[in-house]
């Protein structure tokens, strides 16, 4: 607890869902018989295990200085004022819900893993009304 008052600066932080690695665990149970059948099919649980490193890795991080998104293998740092807009896009199969790009400055689009439309109201009130409240509040 900060005695001097301060308050923590806001920020929110989006990822996917841990109950990917459930579903990993699932996929590893099952694909067990088929992997002990022979000398190489041990190489199925590359598949479970990836899942797992995609679900604890991929997320994006927004603060009131720069949006942080982490992919699998590396990251990126964008500075609120080089985004200009965020864009919409088409609804996934597999996630069940629209996926957000963030619109750069120079036209590039990057999207923001595990930030959907639903999300859009947290991700401007910690931009520091960078970006619009699409709920108009």
């Amino acid at each position: 607890m900060s005695t001097t008052g301060d308050e923590p600066t806001p920020r929110a932080v989006f990822r996917i869902s841990p109950l990917t690695n459930l579903a990993a665990i699932g996929i590893a149970v099952c694909a067990t018989p088929f992997a002990a059948s022979g000398p190489f099919l041990w190489l199925v649980y590359l598949v479970p295990i990836a899942m797992i490193v995609w679900t604890l890795r991929v997320r994006t991080v927004a603060d009131p200085d720069a949006l942080t998104i982490r992919r699998i293998v590396g990251g990126r740092r964008v500075p609120w004022p080089e985004i200009s807009s965020l864009r919409l896009g088409h609804r996934s199969r597999l996630r069940g819900r629209a996926g957000v790009s963030a619109v750069l400055a120079d036209g590039a689009e990057l999207p923001l893993p595990a930030v959907g439309v639903r999300d859009l109201p947290q991700l401007a009130a910690v931009s520091g009304g960078r970006l619009p409240d699409p709920a108009g509040e």
